[in-house]
């Protein structure tokens, strides 16, 4: 008799950086997130029922592109053609390393691993634009939580998360893991990162299930209340920027390791601080205040390291927001992508008038607001 197939939906909410950018990505320094209310699903189906060490796996994603792949040796996916299977594991790349962490996991406590067929669609594009809302954090998470579930695997929020870390720090360690923490735990959150070279080494010496069980040095997720009284706003410059790349030159920069350097972590991580302590007070007028200080910081390392952080469309951003009494900023690596800004909720007027310059300035308007969930059956 045939089993009968199965299916489980996960749904991952995307983030924007409101603080601590850059500098969260060293190890014990906070950021704070939020995430929102727009969401990638991913959906698994199948018979449960494994094929042995070369069981398949069937991947397709709503951006066009399908791969079809087997296990092969040490748990990794093997896509068939040389040049296709390349373009196929370069395409879905978080996905594939997620499926292959889960995978790693099934097979350190002795369960079968079964052939899969999984599908990913996703709110954070839209007509193949990328609006840089942590897109590859939200599928990361998502897939490893549908997988998991769909492999009887119990997992706490916690464990989904240090999963998603291990599978993303394969493929990038200078990513700090904050989109990660805002799409598992969805809302605002102050998020510190671990050491990532030091859980990778964790994870291969003692293996991945091990690994997700030991403490990790430095890193911590907190809920924040969200801001009382202020509208969160978001404008995309209609230029899509690549984080990873950002954060790799930063790290290439000899500027790493100096006193501005270290001023600069530090006086960041002092904005978030006190940023955290106005949301808890309630404070709206001390949190406008953070996140001006936020951006002066991000304009000094521009200014110093000429990553490329300001470009016109953030910098119009931010200017018409202060215009009007709010404060503004790039929301992650900038470059491109999106800026945020917070405003008196009560100001209508303000909010319309706001949304009216970012467009003769050529910044999209999104409609999107906070998700107070994070991952999502």
């Amino acid at each position: 008799m045939t089993a009968p197939r199965r299916t489980v939906v996960r749904h991952a909410p995307g983030k924007l950086f409101v603080a601590g950018e850059y500098a969260v990505v060293e190890p014990g320094n906070p950021a704070i997130l939020v995430a929102l209310d727009r969401h990638v699903t991913v959906t698994v189906t199948g018979t449960g029922t494994g094929g042995g060490g070369g069981a398949g796996v069937v991947i397709s994603s709503d951006l066009g592109r399908r791969a079809v792949g087997r296990r092969g040796p040490h748990g990794r996916l093997v896509f068939d053609g040389e040049g296709e299977g390349r373009r196929a594991r370069s395409a879905l790349a978080h996905v594939v390393s997620a499926i292959e962490t889960v995978d790693r996991l099934l097979a350190e406590r002795g369960l079968p691993v079964p052939v899969l067929e999984v599908s990913v669609s996703s709110r954070l594009h839209e007509d193949g634009r990328k609006f840089g809302l942590g897109s590859s954090g939200a599928v990361t998470v998502a897939t490893v939580a549908a997988v998991a579930a769909f492999c009887g695997l119990e997992l706490t929020l916690g464990d989904r998360f240090r999963l998603a870390l291990l599978a993303t720090a394969e493929l990038d360690p200078n990513g700090s893991g904050g989109d990660l923490a805002a799409s598992t735990w969805g809302g605002w959150i102050e998020y510190r990162a671990p050491d990532r070279v030091f859980v990778l080494d964790l994870a291969r010496r003692l293996g991945v299930d091990r690994a997700v069980h030991t403490p990790w040095p430095g890193h911590t997720v907190r809920r924040l209340p969200p801001p009382d009284g202020l509208s969160l706003e978001v404008g995309w410059t209609g230029n899509p920027a690549s984080t990873a790349s950002l954060v790799s030159a930063l790290h290439r920069r000899t500027w790493r390791g100096t006193v501005s350097h270290r001023r600069f972590v530090e006086t960041t991580a002092d904005c978030v601080r006190a940023a955290a302590v106005a949301l808890h007070a309630g404070d709206g007028r001390g949190l406008l205040h953070q996140v001006r200080r936020s951006r002066r910081e991000l304009a000094r390392l521009d200014d110093e390291v000429g990553l490329g952080i300001f470009t016109p469309g953030l910098t119009a951003l931010c200017d018409a927001a202060e215009a009007l009494g709010g404060a503004a900023k790039p929301s992650g690596a900038g470059g491109g992508d999106c800026g945020i800004a917070l405003l008196d909720a009560g100001a209508t007027r303000d909010i319309t008038h706001l949304r009216q310059r970012w467009e003769t300035a050529g910044v999209l308007p999104l409609p999107i607001r906070p998700a107070l969930e994070g991952i999502e059956e």
